[in-house]
């Protein structure tokens, strides 16, 4: 038997991306955020969302990505990770998509380097690609720098 997997899926740039339904906490629009001195420059800043303090991280800085036009604010994809739960940046959040695991594929090499490090694998759809999102990878700033979650309570 096939199994199917749920997504909640958003938009970077022309880039099609999804996250697992479980790991997502919600999904919101831009709110104001505070920036962090000395951070890497992914951290957008922390959001005070109902009293719990989460980093937000700039996925298209993340994945080496021009920024978004002025004028035009980000989306808000707040994600549970081992690190705990962070921000992602987004250009627009789309549905939640129900595909089958026979569909999933390794990243394929046209995708740019970065973003094949940062992505489980593709699953193809009718006209587009849906790159899943490695949130794991994606909050790591690689060796020695650590996780970008500074979250906390207040």
């Amino acid at each position: 038997m096939v199994e199917n997997k749920q997504f909640c899926t958003f938009y970077l740039g022309n880039l099609f991306f999804g996250v697992e339904v479980e790991n997502v906490q919600e999904v919101f629009k831009y709110q104001e955020m505070t920036r962090v001195p000395l951070a890497p420059s992914v951290v957008r800043g922390l959001i005070n969302l109902r009293g719990q303090i989460i980093t937000a991280i700039d996925l298209r800085a993340r994945l080496g990505m021009e920024e978004l036009p002025e004028g035009q604010m980000p989306m808000n994809v707040v994600v549970r990770t081992e690190e705990g739960v962070v921000s992602l940046l987004v250009d627009e959040i789309a549905d939640v998509l129900e595909v089958s695991e026979e569909n999933f594929e390794r990243p394929p090499d046209t995708i740019d380097e970065i973003t094949r490090e940062l992505v489980l694998g593709v699953y193809k759809l009718d006209n587009k690609l849906l790159l899943i999102l490695d949130t794991q990878k994606t909050v790591r700033m690689g060796p020695g720098v650590g996780a970008v979650s500074v979250a906390g309570e207040i």
